[in-house]
């Protein structure tokens, strides 16, 4: 069909995807590049073969990142002030921490996930006023406070990394290797994939939904840490000794955040369907939409995680699958979703059925992640409370 002249003067079409990248756009890729390049100047003695191509593979991803959802650019600027900062006050000792102020009170790594800690419990007391009273300031104040949680948990995690360091060199180790350390990324993980659905469908009154489970999960994190004395820095078990656990850990909690986000949007389904805060909540499409995007996200996490783990499991134990509890478990959680989404492209599955399944799968979901460690024994009893 021919373009009438108007129509021709008027038509332009869509940009390739590249040339739709500003100058602010490819100065972020290159500052990323910078910052990958000096670690590797600076800390390349500590690396092996795949630590340094997982470093230089993260500037192009982190780069996509940023270009795709902006306020990632912010969050990474400063967690990188944030932890720049509290190298350069630690000096190479970590006596500092308890003698300098900014040190004690805000940057350790203990101090910033308190605060983290606190901040996520303060974000979900803000959210739910502003939903019960239909304010929206009260949301903006808790997500304000949430995406200052993830700012803190994220830095006490980087600074725990370089803490590890100052013990000993043969200590130094990414902070995901215990309960404490990836109770702290199941918050922020969660939290994050929060805001970026809050800001994509300009919602936030699944906020004080989505942060429950995140406070449940804070609470269970200092319970732990008071009572297990969990916040000190351990050297690794040999069976963790591996750069496998970079990367397959990571994923694994990408899928454990997304599910439990999943879940707690198909609460505020139920609710909304049932009639129950019904006008304070968003339509059945929105929640809908987002529980599924939600579990898809997780399910392709969950199975890259799956596939690193058999990987892992083949190198730290001579065969890829053992049926260990863990391993099975984590086979469970991967079926109740296969078949979720199955069910979903399939067959159309929506409505209540729909939610009370993802519900359902909160509950499987715990399990694998906790009950696990709590109940069952295996080769992956390190992990035991």
């Amino acid at each position: 069909m021919e373009l009438t002249q108007t129509q021709s003067q008027t038509y332009a079409p869509p940009r390739g995807f590249f040339r739709r990248l500003t100058l602010i756009d490819w100065l972020f890729a290159a500052a990323l590049l910078g910052g990958a390049l000096f670690a590797l100047s600076r800390y390349g003695a500590y690396m092996d073969y795949y630590e340094k191509a997982v470093l230089l593979l993260s500037v192009p991803t982190f780069a996509w990142l940023g270009w795709q959802w902006k306020p990632i650019r912010g969050l990474m600027a400063l967690l990188a002030v944030l932890a720049l900062s509290a190298t350069a006050l630690y000096g190479g000792a970590l006596d500092a921490a308890n003698q300098k102020f900014l040190l004690k009170y805000f940057l350790s790594s203990q101090s910033a996930i308190l605060w983290m800690s606190t901040l996520f419990f303060l974000s979900t007391l803000f959210y739910w006023g502003g939903f019960l009273v239909r304010s929206d300031f009260g949301a903006s104040v808790g997500s304000k406070l949430c995406w200052s949680a993830v700012v803190l948990g994220f830095t006490g995690m980087l600074v725990r990394w370089y803490e590890s360091y100052l013990i000993g060199p043969d200590i130094g180790h990414i902070p995901i290797s215990n309960l404490y350390e990836v109770f702290v990324l199941f918050c922020v993980i969660t939290a994050l994939f929060y805001l970026y659905y809050e800001q994509h469908y300009a919602t936030r009154q699944l906020g004080p939904f989505v942060l429950l489970v995140i406070s449940a999960a804070v609470g269970f994190l200092l319970w732990y840490t008071i009572s297990r004395e969990a916040s000190e820095i351990q050297p690794l078990v040999p069976a963790l000794q591996s750069w496998w656990m970079k990367i397959h850990v990571p994923a694994n909690f990408i899928g454990y955040g997304t599910f439990a986000l999943a879940a707690m949007v198909a609460v505020a389904y139920l609710l909304k369907s049932s009639g129950v805060l019904a006008e304070r909540l968003p339509s059945l499409e929105l929640l809908d939409d987002v529980m599924y995007k939600a579990i898809a996200v997780g399910f392709a996490f969950f199975t890259i995680a799956t596939i690193l783990g058999a990987l892992w499991a083949a190198e730290a134990w001579g065969g890829y699958w053992s049926w260990d509890p863990k391993e099975t478990w984590a086979l469970i959680v991967w079926l109740n979703y296969a078949a979720w989404l199955h069910m979903r492209l399939m067959k159309g599955l929506r409505g209540q059925v729909a939610a009370w399944w993802a519900l359902g799968g909160l509950l499987v979901t715990t399990f694998a992640f906790l009950g696990v460690n709590m109940f069952l024994s295996g080769l992956h009893s390190y992990g035991q409370l």
